[in-house]
């Protein structure tokens, strides 16, 4: 009978391992990080994982002025982002699922996701790379549509729309 309390026992005690959450999107992640840390008024943001589809994104809202300098921080294992903020970015998010856009259809999402044609980026993901919507109009090339602050960003099959608050 001791042997049967000992073996029972083992299990009672024991808490069952918690479920983790598998990562869909390490973009959306990082968009909603940033957003989250704008509105709360932060002045940095370390975002992690680190991708390379996420550094490029970054390089995009830089070169628009809706985030300050990043530094990539090389932890030997899936990596950080330091980003500056400097509270220019209202909303932030990624459009899912990923539409196809071609050039000639640029136009028509500047309407659907932009609050106005004198601000906001769509960030496309096309074959020529990760670049803003001027640029891929500028190339002719389409891409994928993802959404990020009031600034859109479209990535070739994905649309970020990220905005400006000024």
């Amino acid at each position: 009978q001791s042997q049967q309390e000992e073996t029972s026992g083992k299990n009672e005690g024991v808490a069952a391992k918690p479920r983790t959450m598998v990562r869909v999107s390490v973009l959306a992640d990082a968009l909603k990080t940033m957003s989250n840390a704008e509105k709360r008024g932060k002045r940095q943001v370390m975002i992690r994982p680190s991708s390379k589809v996420v550094v490029k994104f970054l390089q995009v809202m830089q070169k628009h002025g809706y985030i300050g300098e990043f530094e990539i921080v090389d932890d030997r294992r899936a990596g950080k982002i330091v980003v500056e903020l400097n509270g220019r970015l209202n909303k932030c998010g990624v459009i899912s699922p990923r539409f196809d856009i071609g050039h000639d259809d640029i136009e028509k999402w500047i309407e659907r996701l932009l609050p106005s044609r004198l601000f906001g980026v769509i960030v496309l993901t096309t074959s020529a790379g990760i670049m803003d919507h001027e640029e891929a109009r500028r190339k002719k090339v389409g891409g994928k549509v993802r959404e990020g602050p009031t600034t859109l960003v479209v990535q070739m099959g994905r649309v970020a729309n990220l905005c400006s608050g000024n």
